[in-house]
């Protein structure tokens, strides 16, 4: 199950990081984001996904 799921959770990070630079926000907003996602990877999806960035 580990074997699966760190795999997704990288690419579910990654997949976040370049929403986020992509993104409209201004660049601090951009920076915390990918701070948040990148410190803490599974949660960090997840309040991605609920309060960031469109």
């Amino acid at each position: 199950m580990e074997a699966i799921a760190a795999p997704l959770i990288v690419l579910a990070d990654l997949w976040a990081i370049v929403r986020t630079l992509r993104s409209d926000a201004n660049t601090r907003q951009k920076i915390l984001w990918v701070a948040i996602v990148l410190l803490l990877p599974f949660i960090g999806v997840v309040a991605w996904i609920l309060f960031g960035p469109s």
